[in-house]
């Protein structure tokens, strides 16, 4: 049985948790502080796993479908949908930490470590500063 937008809204609260399910094996779980977070329980190679999505006021219902399919389709190619979550997390990481102005920063901070004159280190940081201003070192 799929949810509602209107069953979503008006779960309240109980003494216990307790889960609204949609199908798929994603559900909706209802906790007694009244705080209501999606889950999607899966199988990856014969174990159970649960997969979190987000909490219901973040992520509304036809999100919620969105992201179960993408990770049925991750199931479908024998994927993990947790593992794959997991990388796209580092990749994104990875990718921030790669910027020019990262490497740049840490070029400055060996040189200064090897001993280079004040001045030296002085123009190289001008230069960073103004190749950053026309905004190059985002990439």
């Amino acid at each position: 049985m799929r949810l509602s937008a209107l069953a979503v809204r008006n779960a309240k609260s109980r003494e216990k948790p307790y889960k609204l399910g949609d199908g798929g094996g994603l559900y909706l779980l209802v906790k007694p502080s009244g705080t209501r977070l999606w889950r999607m329980n899966y199988a990856y190679m014969g174990r159970l796993n649960t997969l979190s999505f987000g909490e219901w006021s973040l992520i509304g219902l036809a999100e919620a479908w969105e992201k179960r399919g993408e990770a049925r389709r991750h199931l479908a190619a024998g994927l993990d949908p947790s593992e794959e979550r997991k990388l796209e997390q580092m990749r994104a990481e990875f990718a921030a930490s790669n910027t020019f102005r990262v490497v740049a920063e840490a070029w400055l901070l060996k040189n200064e470590r090897e001993g280079l004159s004040a001045v030296t280190l002085s123009k190289s940081r001008w230069l960073l500063e103004k190749y950053t201003e026309i905004g190059c070192a985002e990439s």
